[in-house]
Parts: C-alpha cells; sequence; structure tokens
C-alpha cells in the first residue's frame, strides 16, 4: 500500500459544503492497510451531524479505490479526537482567507 498515493486521491474528495478537500482540513486520520489490497481510512467530519455524511464516505471510498493497488476501501468515522480549525493546512487557510477576501 502506498500511503501517499491514497492521500493524493483523497485531496479529490471536496467538502461540499466549505469547499476545500477533506485532506487539508484535517478530516483524514490515518489509513491501515488491511492487507490484500485492502485499507479503512479513518477520518472525521466538520461536525457529527453533517447533513452531507453520505455523500462524502461515497467520494472517499470511491477516491481510494482509484489507487491501483487498492481492491477495497472502508471508510471509519470517528468523532475523536474531535475535528478543529486547528487541523486545517495553511494552504486550506489561504483558500478560505481569499475566499473571504473576494466576498467582501
Amino acid at each position: 500500500m502506498n500511503e501517499e498515493q491514497i492521500m493524493t486521491a483523497l485531496e479529490e474528495v471536496i467538502d461540499p459544503e466549505i469547499g476545500i478537500n477533506i485532506v487539508d482540513l484535517g478530516l483524514v486520520y490515518g489509513i491501515e492497510d488491511k492487507g490484500n489490497g485492502n485499507v479503512v481510512v479513518e477520518m472525521t467530519l466538520t461536525i457529527p451531524e453533517c447533513p452531507l455524511v453520505d455523500q462524502i464516505v461515497a467520494d472517499v471510498k470511491k477516491a481510494a479505490e482509484s489507487v491501483e493497488e487498492i481492491e477495497q476501501a472502508e471508510v471509519k468515522l470517528v468523532f475523536e479526537p474531535k475535528w478543529t480549525p486547528a487541523l486545517i493546512s495553511d494552504d486550506a487557510r489561504e483558500q478560505i482567507r481569499a475566499r473571504q477576501m473576494s466576498a467582501t
């Protein structure tokens, strides 16, 4: 398993409400190799009651399985540790600032 390739694929998954990828938002906590092309993507959501959870989970599964050696991906949602804006990458912070500035 190439965790870097999977993380790159997951960068294509955009949080539909925020418009930034889930990796830069800090929503992906880890990837576990289960062997034989099976992985578990451990992630969280910005809020536990996210109305778009099904879409995000389906997009994560599809993105992970797009990596050549991955046969099946399971998405494990966790809420500990709790997500906070401190997990957002510097690139994502710049994107948010740019949007805020263009909106004013």
